[in-house]
């Protein structure tokens, strides 16, 4: 199976490379559900959908959350109600 690609916004992705942060937040769907986020599949992140700088990890986890207007930058990415979150746990190959 092919790395799930996740492209990300700037402060995101410099989280993720900086190791304060390990999930990743998205609205419940077809390409962002438990089959298609299952443990063990390789992910590459990337900022942007440039191909300047990209970090390859492994999901180690996943799970749904129902109420995700809590979660770190939710509602500035989605906004208020907009239904289900797929929480993603990803562990960076090679920690910077």
């Amino acid at each position: 199976m092919k790395p799930l690609f996740i492209p990300l916004k700037g402060e995101y992705f410099d989280a993720f490379e900086a190791g304060t942060k390990d999930t990743e937040y998205r609205k419940r769907g077809p390409r962002w559900s438990k089959l298609n986020c299952a443990v063990g599949r390789r992910v590459t992140l990337s900022r942007g959908y440039g191909k300047q700088r990209r970090l390859s990890g492994v999901i180690t986890g996943f799970h749904y959350d129902t109420c995700p207007s809590k979660l770190p930058g939710w509602v500035a990415c989605y906004g208020e109600g907009a239904g289900d979150a797929a929480c993603i746990k990803i562990k960076l190959d090679i920690h910077p």
